[in-house]
């Protein structure tokens, strides 16, 4: 097991719960005995955050703060604790107190098993049926199309190993796919059932929008986990099925004009024509597409 625990809190608005979060995280720490630091990462809050937090980190040299000018969503502020964590594993949590800290030893139990990424599991959870129903609705269509495994791919509340956590490239709202995305770069990902509780200040900072970004969303992880070395076999197939519905045109409209038939104002014409240069575009894409993807690699 590592020698030191990071672990990264991304707070909006949640003056009223960070001090009770400390707390709790402190005392579980501290008991581990490993070395530690915390990271509350500010999303740009308007109300106490900010203060709380310099107070909390003046007296304490193992909390860190990040705070960025205003609210760039939850994948910017993971990926600025992540940048930031130096230890050996790393947590994330939310700050609203639903997560417990005392569920630290088993998350390390489940690593010492050979996972690279250990995933909660609310299994009994404290929210309204307009957040629980969607979210069963939409774990269930992640898992179904990413085939990973896990029940809860958007908790917060996760356990990886440092190589995991720099090799992780999140953006936009990807932070809800981390565990596919840790899937895809070929680490190990596992669950285990935490306690979940009800929220005690404040109130939650997602609505019902966050269910059609993330449908988008997770169009874009299919495509990253099926094309992403090869994006050509996706643009290139259907640049060639474009072509080819244009040459069937285009062959057809010259056994016409054989038989003395006019095509130069036929709409068909056109449409062939149109299908040639769309599929031809689409090639481009895949080259192009083909010479990023192997600048990543050569990065790597």
């Amino acid at each position: 097991m590592g020698k030191s625990i990071s672990v990264v809190v991304p707070v909006f608005n949640e003056a009223e719960n960070i001090p009770v979060l400390y707390r709790s995280l402190k005392e579980v720490l501290i008991r581990l005995g490993f070395r530690h630091e915390i990271i509350f990462v500010d999303d740009g809050s308007t109300d106490n955050t900010p203060k709380t937090i310099e107070n909390i980190s003046s007296k304490d040299r193992t909390v860190k703060h990040i705070r960025f000018r205003r609210n760039l969503q939850k994948a910017a502020a993971l990926s600025a604790g992540f940048r930031e964590a130096k230890g050996d594993i790393v947590f994330t949590m939310d700050g609203d107190m639903q997560d417990d800290p005392r569920e630290i030893p088993r998350f390390l139990a489940k690593m010492d098993e050979g996972y690279d990424l250990v995933v909660g599991w609310k299994y009994r959870r404290k929210d309204p049926l307009t957040k629980t129903i969607p979210s069963k609705f939409f774990n269930f269509l992640t898992r179904l199309v990413t085939g990973v495994k896990v029940h809860d791919s958007n908790c917060g509340f996760k356990a990886f190993r440092s190589e995991a956590v720099k090799n992780l490239k999140v953006y936009g709202e990807l932070h809800r796919f981390i565990p596919s995305l840790a899937y895809l770069q070929g680490f190990r990902v596992g669950e285990i059932k935490v306690e979940h509780h009800k929220r005690l200040h404040g109130k939650s900072k997602y609505g019902i929008s966050r269910l059609f970004k993330g449908f988008f969303d997770l169009l874009t992880v299919q495509f990253l986990m099926k094309y992403g070395k090869r994006p050509m076999h996706f643009f290139g197939g259907i640049g060639m099925l474009c072509i080819l519905a244009g040459l069937l045109i285009g062959i057809y409209l010259v056994a016409l004009w054989l038989n003395g038939i006019k095509i130069g104002s036929r709409p068909l014409l056109i449409l062939g024509v149109l299908l040639v240069i769309v599929g031809a575009q689409f090639f481009s894409m895949g080259y192009l597409g083909e010479m990023v993807a192997r600048l990543g690699e050569e990065k790597k």
